[in-house]
């Protein structure tokens, strides 16, 4: 078990969750004010995505990214800021009878350069880098990240001198990271996040975390989560296992059954539990340090 334990906020996610609860952030402000206060409730690091201000549909606008990290920037409170660059990797069919052409609806391709596009403009410290293609929820839609794109992305992350977390959703995921790490794509120290419970990737059950956690190199770094009812339960776990916690209305809208929470809350109550547990929680300070991270901003 690791001497101290970073925890990361997932601030508000691209789902259909704004719909959900009044306390998902949609604007840049909005989401910036969220991710100061789970960094005021001890988070170290906050993950970002941003949303149409207007809809709370999910975005990828270069400006309304930097809006948000110029007011985190510029607050007295420091955090970690990791931008997702899991947008435009959307392809939904047709139909299962007709696939093509794609859905117009849910669908949104772009290419690698155009991915990290807000990225190289923005230069967080770290950037989230999808590590392969899976089924993803329901319907036709597909997580699509060849190993070609991957490559592509990740050089010019590395060239920008941002530190990629590499998001694993399953066994083979973990193996494309590998690869990228061999071909020096992936620089050490290397990041990554085991994203567990998301269908349809790795199930969130004890024995497949094990066989992903025994998988990691002992040099890596790891965070991991579970999403909804077994967020919470996954901190205690992927403490316990040697890594680090997320939580956050991305992955989770509940403190408990029944009552809606809010950044801030879970992160308060992820500390709770390692505090509990006797584990030191790490500040960005310590973060950079551990993974050398670059300060761009």
């Amino acid at each position: 078990m690791s001497e101290s334990v970073f925890i990361t906020c997932a601030v508000t996610g691209s789902g259909d969750t704004a719909s959900k609860s009044e306390h998902v952030p949609v604007t840049p402000q909005q989401i910036a004010a969220d991710s100061i206060a789970a960094a005021q409730a001890g988070a170290a690091i906050v993950h970002l995505h941003v949303r149409d201000p207007e809809t709370g549909a999910p975005a990828r606008a270069t400006e309304l990214y930097a809006e948000a990290v110029e007011i985190i920037r510029a607050s007295d409170t420091d955090v970690v800021v990791n931008l997702t660059s899991g947008m435009g990797g959307d392809l939904t069919l047709g139909s299962v009878e007709a696939p093509l052409p794609l859905s117009d609806i849910g669908t949104d391709m772009a290419g690698a350069t155009e991915r990290v596009e807000h990225v190289l403009a923005i230069k967080p410290e770290i950037t989230t880098l999808d590590c392969g293609s899976m089924n993803f929820g329901h319907g036709d839609y597909v997580m699509t990240n060849t190993p070609a794109m991957l490559a592509a992305m990740g050089e010019q992350i590395r060239d920008a001198g941002v530190r990629p977390e590499i998001e694993v959703f399953d066994t083979g995921h973990l193996w494309q990271a590998k690869s990228l790490v061999k071909a020096g794509i992936i620089e050490d120290p290397v990041m990554i996040q085991l994203c567990m419970g998301i269908p349809w990737g790795a199930p969130n059950d004890l024995n497949t975390f094990m066989a992903m956690r025994n998988n990691i190199p002992d040099d890596w770094t790891f965070s991991a989560f579970s999403i909804g009812a077994d967020q919470l339960k996954y901190v205690a776990l992927a403490a316990l296992a040697g890594g680090n916690v997320r939580v956050g209305l991305e992955d989770n809208l509940y403190l408990q059954r029944g009552q809606l929470a809010t950044n801030a809350e879970l992160v308060e109550r992820a500390a709770h539990i390692l505090k509990g547990m006797n584990i030191e929680i790490a500040g960005p300070d310590e973060v950079r340090s551990r993974l050398k991270l670059q300060r761009h901003g």
